[in-house]
């Protein structure tokens, strides 16, 4: 088998493990460009595209390159789906939920209220149905989508009062990663405010913003939320492992040579594993340390997490009832996720209970 072959049926990642140098001698220099959604500030985020860069350029020896600009360098944090759509750029790293506006199974593809977990994603993504339901969404738009991360489960947000019923929501004027969590929480009476996160410190000093959510502690420690709301909850069943994604223009992709594809493909695993590793290393660091600078820790209680669901339910069933794709993918999902709460029932649950009331 000659290396052109070799690496078409292993990838890059199997090629190297083989001791095998690719050819990259024969290839023509590429330069793309990456445009993401966050501030260089957040090594997480923004961070990925950085590894996913590195990665690029080393396994093609220096012959692909991939320039990494922040919110706004570009296009604005937001953009990134229209710039792909005109082709101005070859790929993205954002939050697919930022797109609900273009069509609500945008959702989907990052996270939605009591929706999957950061393995489930995997799993429904790469072994269920889950790229290739939204790749038929984003398609239509001229990108496919990578894993770039996740998140994993993310905090309830920050609070500037504490928030003990469903009735301390109605007209909360909150910052919200938007989505179908967004129209949930409208249920609530909370008034949605679709912010970056760099915009977010002075709204909520300022008290333009009552509260806002984003992550979690690393990243949230990062952007200073702590210093202008005291109330940090958790319990963020809206976002129970959010998977941020490299969108990539399918005409520029298609115009790489098979082992540049690839490059871009095993680039992004290689991110996804360190982003997402990153995340559960750095934040129970950052978390005791906010708690020990004076954050008042919660977690939300049964009744706003009941009343969160019956209005992710009615939102779900509302976008059913009009929407035949968005039908399809929440049953997909949903099919999907009742096998994973099952066999969680006996694995991972009862072990990290088990766990959790040991002192090791």
């Amino acid at each position: 088998m000659d290396r052109r072959s070799l690496i078409k049926h292993t990838g890059i990642a199997g090629v190297l493990a083989a001791g095998i140098a690719p050819a990259v001698h024969a290839q023509a220099a590429v330069r793309w460009r990456l445009a993401t959604s966050f501030p260089k500030s957040l090594d997480t985020l923004h961070g990925c595209a950085v590894k996913f860069s590195e990665t690029v350029k080393a396994l093609s020896g220096g012959k692909f390159e991939v320039s990494v600009h922040a919110a706004g360098e570009l296009v604005p944090a937001f953009g990134i789906v229209d710039a792909l759509n005109d082709d101005s750029i070859e790929m993205g790293e954002t939050a697919a939920y930022y797109y609900a506006g273009k069509d609500p199974s945008f959702s989907f593809g990052c996270a939605v209220p009591f929706g999957f977990t950061a393995q489930q994603i995997q799993a429904w993504k790469l072994h269920g149905n889950g790229h290739k339901l939204m790749d038929e969404l984003y398609g239509r738009y001229n990108f496919f989508g990578l894993s770039a991360l996740n998140t994993g489960t993310q905090m309830g947000g920050w609070y500037r009062k504490e928030m003990n019923s469903v009735a301390d929501f109605k007209g909360l004027k909150m910052r919200l990663g938007g989505g179908v969590f967004g129209e949930s929480m409208a249920k609530l009476g909370v008034v949605a405010q679709s912010l970056p996160g760099g915009e977010v410190y002075q709204a909520l000093e300022k008290g333009t913003l009552d509260a806002a959510e984003f992550v979690g502690p690393y990243d949230d420690e990062k952007l200073g939320w702590n210093k202008v709301a005291k109330y940090y909850y958790y319990g963020g069943w809206w976002e129970g492992g959010a998977d941020l994604e490299f969108f990539i223009n399918k005409k520029a992709f298609a115009k790489l040579s098979p082992e540049n594809q690839a490059i871009v493909r095993s680039a992004a695993d290689t991110a996804y594993n360190d982003g997402t590793s990153k995340y559960l290393t750095l934040n129970p660091i950052s978390l005791k340390k906010l708690v020990a600078s004076g954050t008042q820790l919660k977690r939300f209680n049964k009744e706003i997490v009941q009343a969160g669901f019956k209005a992710a339910q009615d939102v779900y069933a509302e976008h059913s009832a009009k929407d035949p794709f968005f039908k399809k993918v929440f049953e997909d999902m949903r099919a999907f996720q009742r096998d994973q709460i099952l066999w969680n029932r006996i694995s991972e649950l009862v072990y990290t209970q088990d766990m959790a009331s040991l002192k090791i």
